[in-house]
């Protein structure tokens, strides 16, 4: 089996807020506290059956693990489902469908009654929070967040599995240029390192988390998330305390991700070809790999 070079993240049962700002938030470093949500309604109340219960009759976006395509659209789901009918599916078995930064809370008022902003010395934003679903097996590709905020992911039912990596790791990690995310065809859960070379230089991190449970990811890191049970999450955000890390974000909000989307209208799939082609090539030149 390949395996790439991940170091386990730090955990804690609880954490003061001077510790975890001295010791992660400042240095940039990912932490999973486990206990922060023992004192949120949510640790008690969420599960499938009662996402069911609140929020069944809502219809949901769904996602799955096929490429990007050039006519797509930003975020466009791949099907529609109640979400009855979804939470049906997670729990028969393995299903690719995800749920995606949905605003769950804006559709169903009574969970925004379930959490608490902790205080973790960060300046949170209170716009309320997306929710993530996913079932057996499914797997999030590597990207990192456009606006390179510092993330607060909380798991709820069930275990998944994180493998994130420090921004300066994007340089081993294939990244497809203009864009936001690696090579989609690199499965980061068993990668096949002759295939991806580059991979065995990675130096990153790895972690499960339980129900109730907080990864914190600093601003700017690549994130890969596989489920190995059904389950949700919610992430909360703060902006970014490195001044040209607030510069990437303004730029790939303002410009790549228009420039982007204005080459996929002129060239089509031609465009995304030949930002997967660079992703390599890019890639191999910049390592001195040869390339057969």
């Amino acid at each position: 089996m390949s395996t790439l070079n991940l170091k386990e993240i730090p955990r804690y049962k609880t954490l003061s807020r001077e510790d975890f700002v001295a010791n992660f938030l400042k240095p940039q470093k990912p932490v999973v506290i486990e206990q922060l949500t023992k004192d949120w309604p949510a640790y008690d109340k969420w599960n499938l059956e009662y996402i069911k219960s609140v929020a069944g009759d809502k219809t949901v976006p769904l996602y799955d693990d096929r490429p990007v395509k050039h006519d797509e659209g930003f975020n466009q789901a791949h099907a529609m489902m109640k979400m009855a009918d979804y939470i049906e599916l997670l729990k028969k078995g393995p299903t690719n469908f995800r749920i995606f930064l949905y605003n769950i809370m804006k559709e169903v008022p009574t969970l925004q009654t379930d959490y608490k902003y902790p205080q973790l010395g960060m300046k949170l934003i209170k716009g309320l929070p997306m929710m993530f679903f996913g079932g057996t097996d499914s797997k999030v590709f590597m990207h990192y967040d456009i606006d390179f905020t510092n993330i607060l992911h909380f798991h709820f039912h069930g275990k998944k599995r994180c493998i994130i990596m420090d921004p300066s790791q994007s340089k081993y990690m294939y990244k497809v240029p203009h864009a936001l995310i690696t090579r989609e065809d690199i499965d980061f859960s068993n990668p096949d390192l002759n295939k991806w070379p580059a991979l065995q230089q990675v130096q990153g991190y790895v972690c499960e988390l339980n129900h109730g449970e907080m990864l914190y990811m600093p601003e700017g890191y690549w994130h890969y998330m596989h489920y190995l049970t059904p389950g949700f999450s919610i992430s909360l955000r703060s902006y970014p305390r490195k001044v040209k890390n607030l510069g990437k974000a303004l730029y790939n909000i303002m410009i790549m991700r228009h420039f982007d989307n204005l080459m996929r209208r002129l060239k089509g799939q031609d465009w995304i070809d030949y930002k997967n082609d660079k992703a390599i090539s890019r890639t191999h030149k910049r390592l001195q790999i040869n390339q057969e």
